[in-house]
């Protein structure tokens, strides 16, 4: 076996002792000195005068534990608790004998509400400058929800003040609650947490975030970024119910809406079924009132229609055009005849005529006409030489002939 030398290099031959690795690990802790910290405590109990607790990164998911003599105590403000933000002066000091890390208090006193409301200001400037808190990013509230999420602390008045109010005003309404810390240090993880899992439920139509008021710094949960920017990203419409007046979280902002109250919350997520009966009462009755005004003036307009006497004795329109259609026959019948009458006389007439110019009204008084071979009308003697055949049209019938000798003479 190697003899041990503490200076040298620990090896697979010469390890150090468990006491010179612990007693090395206190001398560089020492060396690091006092220092300031911010954080959140996150436990804070009391023993024989002493307080032993955890102070938890405000970011981070970081806790150290700490100790405050009583000595140091009684130099302390006197409320302080779990929950609150503080600055602390602590010196790591690192128990060797147990191989534990705590940080020994020397002062401890709250953050400045002045520095949280800055932080939480600039915080506010940075998410509106990305549109969260836009009017344009709201959604709207469903008229009545099938099922409505509920983001609230195991039996708390918070839950309780929403159930019972919202199946006050509609009793049929269902619920499904993710219960979660709504302060201390696990109240991020988890509402968010509860968030996200109503949001990724189909069944869920609307979303409520409540919790029964608090001081300013329990609020502060609800202004944590990751949280924020989480209900900013839920698809369904979501309600924030923190029961608080004069303080505003980040989470009212970019909420879908900001109840005043877990109660007016549950009031506003589901209609009141009294006022909904009584508004279909009311449109029943209007839409009745409406229906018989319609058929009394309809039933009027018959009355005034069946009075006419077209419709009170139909048959009297009948007979009036048919005394008309009498009139209107005999009239045609007597323009008919009168231009019958004249059309014959014209057509007498216009016999006549022809009569007087035909040829044989001509033939009639003894004439008869000589036609050539050629069947051309004989009208000069010339034309026809001795022996030419003729023939000759008479009054009635015809009959062949031939020229013997030619006539010279000339009227």
């Amino acid at each position: 076996m190697v003899e041990f030398t503490p200076d040298a290099p620990p090896t697979v031959d010469t390890p150090w002792p468990v006491g010179v690795l612990s007693a090395k690990i206190k001398g560089w802790i020492d060396r690091l000195g006092s220092v300031w910290v911010e954080g959140e405590i996150t436990q804070w109990g009391v023993s024989g005068g002493n307080v032993y607790g955890k102070l938890k990164d405000i970011d981070a998911d970081v806790t150290v534990g700490f100790t405050v003599w009583s000595s140091v105590k009684a130099r302390l403000p006197a409320d302080l608790k779990q929950g609150d933000r503080v600055v602390a002066l602590v010196k790591p000091n690192y128990w060797v004998k147990g191989g534990t890390l705590t940080m020994q208090v020397f002062e401890m006193r709250h953050v400045g509400l002045g520095d949280l409301l800055e932080r939480l200001e600039r915080l506010r400037q940075q998410l509106a400058a990305e549109g969260l808190f836009a009017a344009s990013h709201r959604k709207p509230l469903p008229f009545l929800p099938n099922m409505i999420g509920l983001v609230t602390g195991k039996d708390s008045d918070a839950e309780k003040d929403v159930l019972r109010n919202a199946q006050l005003r509609w009793p049929s309404v269902k619920f499904r609650v993710a219960h979660a810390a709504v302060q201390g240090d696990r109240a991020v993880a988890e509402v968010t947490a509860g968030i996200r899992l109503l949001d990724a439920d189909p069944e869920v139509d609307v979303i409520i975030v409540a919790r029964g008021g608090g001081d300013f710094q329990n609020l502060l949960v609800f202004s944590d970024e990751s949280l924020v920017r989480a209900a900013a990203a839920c698809v369904t419409p979501l309600i924030s119910a923190i029961g608080h007046e004069a303080d505003r979280p980040l989470l009212d902002d970019v909420a879908d809406l900001r109840a005043s109250t877990p109660t007016d919350a549950a009031k506003r997520v589901v209609p009141d079924v009294a006022e909904e009966l009584a508004r279909v009462a009311q449109a029943r009755s209007r839409i009745g009132t409406r229906m018989t005004s319609l058929l009394t003036h309809e039933i009027d307009r018959l009355e005034q229609l069946r009075t006419r006497p077209v419709l009170a004795n139909p048959v009297s329109l009948i007979d009036s055009r048919a005394e008309e259609l009498t009139r209107w026959v005999a009239r045609s019948h007597e323009l008919v005849d009168r231009v019958v009458e004249r059309s014959l006389t014209r057509v007498g007439e216009l016999a006549g005529q022809l009569r007087a110019l035909s040829p044989q009204g001509t033939l009639d008084r003894g004439y008869a006409i000589a036609q050539l071979p050629s069947g051309l009308a004989l009208r000069d003697a010339a034309d026809a030489p001795p022996g030419t055949p003729l023939l000759l049209t008479l009054a009635t019938g015809r009959v062949r002939s031939t020229v013997d000798e030619p006539h010279s003479e000339k009227r």
